[in-house]
């Protein structure tokens, strides 16, 4: 026990996925070949044309002093140009953008800019962490509305009715479409609704679009910026992470309203100065530049999807291929269920060697599933589900159900 106490620390629970982690760090160091489908941390390698124009920006030196907590306003108009050619969303790039240091940092200090002790926010569970534990970190208090696999066309009529039994009103709404963990996904007219809602009730809505270009079978995720008036009430993140595997560059950027991105650049301003230029500036071409290796990484989601997909079905475990993201949100069978999902994901990498996500470290809501990202090639995913096979006939279990 420690004889400090650490405030907002203390209001966290202890790191789930850790647990997984720690398991694989041990059975890995043992000789263990394991194949890691648990971390979203894309395997493919930043296009070429990216990590060139980064290689040349930080040989000036110019590069090396303090940057700009906004970020270069080149890489404002080029996120601003991104919405345009994307979504026919117009964007002012001084005053309606501003550049984070990956979505996870923006989303958190946005729920410092915005979050008063006490203030209350809804958020969808299951939940990608940063989602509920910012408005926590931030001395807020989250009501949880449950984002059910099949039961999305509910999860408006759930939000409303969270925010009219909540008392203090809420203040926030979050929201992640296409959704990690639960690859959820929703169309326009949700979108409208949200923004009707938020505007009659002064709800500030947070949308986390990291998924926009990883998506399948020919849906294409929308903006809530799309939406007329939407930038009354909402701000939109963005990152380049999984769009062009820049994950560890850490380049996001907030857009929206105007009144909330400029609040976020005065919290900013006293916390950093911005990203490395010579990273601000490749950023700059990647979405400037040649688009065809988000497609050609689109595909290879899509290929590694139906791999995965396609070898659970055939093992018995039934499973919806997703529409987007880069993950798959699997029910566990009925014969594990009781074991909860911390458990069956032991399980499945102490007998399977194959690492995944319990569902209970994304929320209450989560712990009936595991989550798959694919983030292995597809022959090391067939390699997995044999794992997976092999795990099940330990059991006895050679026809399984879900």
């Amino acid at each position: 026990m420690s004889k400090f106490q650490f405030a907002r620390i203390d209001r966290l629970p202890p790191y789930v996925f850790a647990v997984v982690n720690d398991l694989k760090t041990k059975m890995r160091r043992a000789g263990e070949d394991i194949v890691d489908l648990g971390m979203g941390n894309p395997d493919l390698p930043t296009p070429q044309h990216i990590v060139d124009k980064l290689c040349e920006a930080a040989q000036n030196p110019k590069n090396h002093r303090y940057s700009q907590t906004k970020g270069l306003y080149k890489l404002r108009e080029a996120l601003s140009l991104w919405y345009k050619r994307k979504y026919d969303v117009d964007l002012d790039p001084e005053t309606e953008v501003i550049t984070t240091i990956g979505s996870k940092e923006g989303l958190a200090h946005l729920a410092l800019t915005l979050i008063n002790p006490g203030d209350v926010a809804i958020v969808p569970s299951p939940a990608y962490p940063i989602h509920p534990y910012s408005i926590i970190i931030a001395g807020g208090d989250v009501r949880s509305v449950p984002l059910i696999p099949g039961e999305e066309d509910g999860f408006l009529d759930s939000i409303i009715k969270a925010y009219k039994e909540s008392w203090p009103r809420p203040k926030l709404l979050i929201l992640n479409f296409p959704h990690n963990p639960t690859t959820a996904c929703v169309d326009l007219s949700f979108f409208e609704k949200i923004v009707d809602f938020a505007r009659d009730n002064n709800l500030i809505v947070i949308q986390d679009l990291a998924y926009a270009e990883i998506a399948f079978d020919e849906y294409v995720p929308p903006s809530i910026l799309q939406v007329k008036g939407a930038k009354e009430v909402a701000v939109e993140f963005y990152s380049l992470s999984k769009t062009y595997s820049m994950a560890g560059w850490r380049v996001g950027f907030a857009a929206g309203n105007k009144e909330i991105i400029h609040a976020l650049y005065r919290m900013k301003s006293y916390l950093d100065y911005g990203m490395f230029q010579p990273i601000q500036i490749a950023a700059i071409i990647a979405l400037k530049g040649d688009q065809s290796c988000v497609e050609e990484y689109r595909k290879i989601y899509e290929r590694r999807r139906d791999v995965l997909v396609e070898g659970l079905n055939r093992i018995g475990w039934k499973v919806e291929k997703p529409k987007a993201t880069m993950f798959v949100w699997a029910e566990i069978p009925k014969e594990f269920q009781s074991m909860g999902s911390l458990e069956f994901a032991k399980m499945l990498l102490l007998d399977g060697k194959v690492a995944v996500s319990p569902g209970i470290g994304f929320g209450e809501y989560g712990d009936k599933y595991v989550r798959f990202a694919l983030v292995e090639n597809e022959l090391r995913i067939k390699q997995a589900v044999r794992g997976i096979k092999r795990a099940f006939e330990k059991y006895g279990l050679r026809k399984i159900k879900v």
